[in-house]
């Protein structure tokens, strides 16, 4: 257990670090990446969901629901950010 929150507490620290050392022309390729990523949360959430037990069931599926707000919402943004880089006139 000791060993999973030191873990948990490191990501923290290196997940700080690297964002704030990307340049903001890479955020939205950087994001469709996470996108993807998010992607394999929601097959994950469903595995959960499908394990048994109603504690399960109902954490995979409040997983699944945040999961699939995660990736609809980055690709929103996504899509929001690349249209500020289309010439006007052309789709």
């Amino acid at each position: 257990m000791i060993l999973l929150i030191f873990v948990f507490v490191l990501a923290i620290f290196l997940g700080v670090e690297l964002i704030t050392k990307v340049p903001s022309q890479l955020h939205t390729p950087l994001m469709s990446g996470s996108n993807a990523i998010s992607g394999i949360t929601i097959v994950g959430a469903l595995i959960a969901a499908s394990a048994g037990g109603t504690l399960g069931t109902a954490i995979g599926v409040a997983a699944l629901v945040f999961a699939t707000i995660n990736v609809v919402g980055g690709y929103l943004v996504t899509d929001r950010m690349l249209s500020l880089f289309k010439a006007k006139g052309r789709e």
